[in-house]
């Protein structure tokens, strides 16, 4: 049984306690959709855990950040209503700002960085909000928001940073335990700090032996940097995939909360991300963002195993055009599809013998180029590139072994 933090459970009663959330869940009654956990035999089986997903990808903005914006706004008074909202966004809590906005009245202004993929953009304005794009980043467009905030007088909605959002978000902890009750292992995103501290402090507000994990990206982890530094520390840059949760400046308020609530954070590759959207794709038929998936991802760092772990899939907005390049990339890092290039002496027959060798080992041609011009001298050689579908990495390496029996150098390429 892990150590119970009894200082953590002193410091939150000072922050939000269990009655907090459970109002805050009857004030999200009118906008929710029940998002079901989803028992998934395919990471449990990866992972060696009974993992089960919570699937807030599912919410009619797409994401988790409906249940924070509309607590936030549903707790305002009229005269600050009459103000007008601002946010900052790079799409969640945009859809979720505007969509709470409309439902309550209010008019919205939102920031979103010019970055932005197009099917946030359209999905904010579609909810009425009036959208501005400015700077290159999260960081950017926050800080064009609080000049709007100053200028124009309105009420700004943060994203994380906000003790009302962050009691918002914290109604998925209990909606978890009610089907999960005996839960050992919550796993959730991690980009500014909101979600996690608010599953963190109610889920341990019901049971405070629970452990909550959070996940980032290798490439924008300032809240690990910040809570293995014991302070805030701003990123200079940030390099990830995951759009939705690359922050340089982790909260304040949330950095408090996580210190004493979340057990760890861990780091996923870019690559760990792609593998678990194909995954949650391929056998769940469900689409993640590549910020949503996170917690997915994070399942290999578990080291503990045969323990009950609800993985919270926070978001589902992301377009076409980067679905198509996750999952071919998704493919290759699953060893689904393998391109490599050989060398061959230029005579007849050679083509022949690597297609019988690639035949006799069932890996599917996709994909051919036979060039003649690409190496020093034509007359010598010929490179072959070849891409083909395959079994895993297994069924990689024995592709390459049986070339290398038959004498030919295979290269990997991808």
């Amino acid at each position: 049984m892990p150590n119970l933090n009894t200082q953590a459970l002193v410091n939150c009663k000072s922050v939000l306690v269990y009655e907090d959330f459970l109002k805050s869940k009857e004030r999200l009654k009118k906008v929710l959709k029940e998002t079901k956990l989803i028992y998934s035999s395919v990471f449990s089986k990866e992972s060696g855990n009974q993992v089960y997903i919570k699937p807030e990808n599912l919410q009619t903005t797409g994401a988790f950040k409906i249940r924070g914006a509309y607590n936030k706004i549903s707790k305002l008074s009229v005269k600050e209503r009459r103000k007008g909202l601002v946010a900052s966004s790079a799409g969640n809590h945009a859809q979720g700002v505007a969509y709470a906005a409309q439902k309550l009245g209010v008019e919205a202004t939102i920031v979103m960085p010019k970055t932005t993929p197009l099917i946030k953009v359209e999905a904010t304005k579609s909810y009425g909000a009036n959208v501005v794009l400015a700077g290159d980043c999260y960081d950017e467009a926050y800080t064009e928001a609080r000049r709007l905030e100053k200028e124009k007088e309105y009420v700004f909605v943060h994203p994380f940073n906000d003790i009302d959002v962050i009691e918002g978000q914290g109604t998925i902890s209990l909606e978890i335990l009610e089907e999960l009750h005996d839960a050992d292992y919550i796993l959730v995103p991690i980009g500014g700090g909101g979600l996690i501290s608010g599953i963190a402090l109610a889920a341990k507000s019901i049971n405070p032996y629970i452990k909550v994990i959070g996940v980032e990206p290798e490439g924008a982890k300032a809240m690990k940097a910040s809570i293995d530094n014991g302070k805030l520390v701003y990123l200079d840059a940030v390099n990830t995939i995951a759009d939705g949760v690359a922050v340089k400046k982790p909260g304040d308020l949330t950095f408090s909360i996580i210190r004493d609530y979340v057990d760890e954070i861990v780091t996923v590759s870019d690559y760990d991300i792609m593998e678990a959207f194909l995954i949650l794709l391929e056998k769940h038929k469900l689409i993640g963002e590549n910020a949503g998936v996170l917690s997915l991802a994070g399942l290999k760092k578990i080291k503990e195993k045969n323990k009950k772990v609800a993985c919270v899939v926070s978001g589902g907005n992301i377009d076409v055009v980067t679905i198509s390049s996750m999952i071919d990339r998704g493919l290759v890092s699953r060893g689904r599809i393998f391109c490599f290039s050989v060398n061959l002496p230029d005579k007849p027959g050679e083509l022949l013998k690597i297609s019988e060798i690639l035949a006799k080992l069932n890996a599917n041609v996709i994909k051919l180029d036979h060039n003649q011009f690409k190496t020093l001298d034509r007359f010598m050689d010929v490179e072959l590139q070849i891409t083909v579908e395959t079994n895993g990495h297994k069924h990689i390496e024995q592709i390459i072994s049986e070339l290398r029996n038959a004498g030919y150098d295979a290269v990997k390429v991808y």
